[in-house]
């Protein structure tokens, strides 16, 4: 079942999960978002991997390589990013535009970061967004745990800057 044009896989790379801030249900994520690819790509449809770069996540560097239990192949679409929102100074608004796509799935890593940010600027720029339920998440902040942050957001973007297919 594939109901966008383009899948966005956001932060899904080695670093993003550590020891100290390991990402809850991370298993279970990887397992969905390599079932969306399968989808995307069984449908011809485009798949972007969407990765940060900053001090820490350093081009070519294990921590910013793609988690490796991700399908991910030459043939898909990467970008890098430098801010939360994968649409700041990148070429997603390019891509997406020269693919006319209308409609986006977003997943990935952090939630309350890339993933909100991303997701609220696509829809703030007309984009309909969608999302398998709980193929997003984060670690435990200092201040929330991580399944109250997951639950906060899902409750704020379903129908109104998302739409969450089972």
């Amino acid at each position: 079942m594939v109901q966008s044009d383009v899948l966005v896989v956001i932060d899904l790379q080695n670093g993003v999960n550590s020891a100290d801030y390991p990402l809850v249900n991370l298993e279970n994520v990887l397992h969905g978002v390599n079932q969306r690819i399968g989808n995307y790509r069984h449908a011809e449809k485009p798949v972007i991997f969407v990765q940060h770069v900053d001090e820490e996540l350093v081009i070519g560097s294990d921590a910013w390589a793609l988690m490796p239990m991700l399908d991910n192949r030459p043939t898909d679409i990467y970008i890098n990013k430098t801010h939360a929102n994968s649409f700041y100074k990148t070429a997603l608004p390019t891509i997406l535009d020269n693919l006319n796509v209308q409609k986006i799935e977003f997943c990935g890593a952090q939630t309350e970061y890339c993933v909100d940010t991303t997701v609220r600027f696509a829809h703030g720029l007309g984009y309909d967004c969608y999302m398998v339920r709980g193929l997003h998440t984060t670690a435990d902040s200092d201040l929330l745990d991580a399944k109250t942050i997951m639950a906060h957001h899902s409750m704020i973007w379903d129908r109104r800057f998302l739409h969450f297919f089972e």
